[in-house]
């Protein structure tokens, strides 16, 4: 199956870049501009602003977001009253932002504008429901530099990830990088004792999964960065740990000290909530710990933009080589597939 093909097969996807300028909006682009006509209803929005002419941090040129005839979109009053595209209004939500209301409108010819939509994963949330009732099914979410959120489980069904040479200039470390970030996404679904239970949770917190198959909250109001005066042995004796917050390097060395050996598993709520570090990884393969999500993302694919906006220009069949060599995910440079 092709890029297209899957994303059709889906209800609802993400698409989100590693680093700023890794051409997550020209995917985005390649995606509304390939999609079978008439065959799915779309409807699109971005949990950041997207769509600008000149990149507001680099003053680089950037591409704006492409809309087709019958699409549904939703963006913020500001930049819906600043859009170039005729369109109909079709809803002006209590979903609020920074730049005014969410308004939802369906576009009644092709042309470009700016998206700034619900800026939080539950509005997220709310808007594709909202998009289901108008007839959508298939929703598009634009993700901001450095908000994965937008790719949770919880909120997309599926997602694409952009990576490139604004993330590396060093064709090594961004296939280092890059995979990294895709063993996190792709991370095996937890299913063992007390999954109902967890699944159910909701805030932050910590609990120790007991060998007896229940689970343990340790004391309230424990986090990553509360460790210190945590005195309880995190690991000894237990199956493993659920944390529903963030998981970061300094939590999994506490865990480790604390004894975790072969065998112990460490759940992540989703890949969106894990800080780690490449190097704590490994920490946790030689340990024989093993990383699980309580709730697992779809990657249906690695897009790589190879030339970054300081005029890096990467050879694409040496890195999408590098990339598929360790991917386990198709690898697509969309900007030659375009040409």
């Amino acid at each position: 199956m092709t890029l297209i093909d899957d994303i059709v097969e889906s209800r609802s996807v993400s698409v989100v870049g590693l680093e700023k300028n890794t051409g997550k909006t020209e995917c985005l682009n390649y995606i509304i501009r390939n999609l079978p006509a008439g065959r799915v209803k779309v409807a699109v929005t971005s949990i950041g602003v997207d769509g600008e002419t000149t990149d507001s941090v680099t003053g680089t040129s950037k591409p704006e977001i492409f809309l087709r005839e019958g699409m549904l979109f939703s963006t913020s009053e500001k930049h819906y009253l600043q859009r170039r595209i005729l369109s109909e209004l079709l809803d002006v939500s209590d979903e609020s932002t920074a730049l005014g209301r969410v308004v939802t409108a369906r576009a009644l010819d092709y042309g470009n504008l700016l998206l700034s939509g619900p800026s939080t994963g539950k509005g997220l949330g709310r808007w594709i429901r909202k998009m289901e009732t108008l007839g959508a099914g298939l929703t598009l979410i634009d993700g901001a530099i450095s908000r994965l959120s937008s790719a949770s489980p919880a909120i997309s069904e599926a997602m694409v990830l952009s990576t490139g040479a604004a993330l590396s200039a060093n064709i090594a470390e961004l296939v280092r990088k890059t995979a990294h970030t895709v063993g996190l996404i792709m991370a095996e679904k937890y299913s063992g004792p007390g999954y109902e239970r967890m699944s159910g949770l909701e805030g932050g917190g910590i609990w120790n999964i007991c060998t007896d198959g229940s689970i343990r909250q340790v004391p309230s109001g424990m986090s990553a960065l509360s460790l210190a005066s945590v005195k309880d042995n995190l690991a000894r004796g237990f199956a493993g740990i659920y944390v529903s917050g963030a998981l970061t390097d300094r939590l999994v060395d506490r865990i480790i000290a604390d004894g975790a050996g072969d065998g112990f598993e460490i759940v992540a709520r989703d890949f969106t909530k894990v800080f780690v570090s490449p190097s704590c990884v490994a920490r946790m393969e030689r340990a024989g710990i093993m990383l699980k999500m309580l709730m697992t993302s779809r990657l249906l694919a690695v897009c790589v933009n190879p030339v970054s906006p300081n005029g890096i220009i990467l050879d694409s069949s040496r890195l999408c080589g590098a990339l598929e060599e360790k991917l386990p995910v198709p690898v697509y440079d969309l900007f030659r597939l375009d040409s």
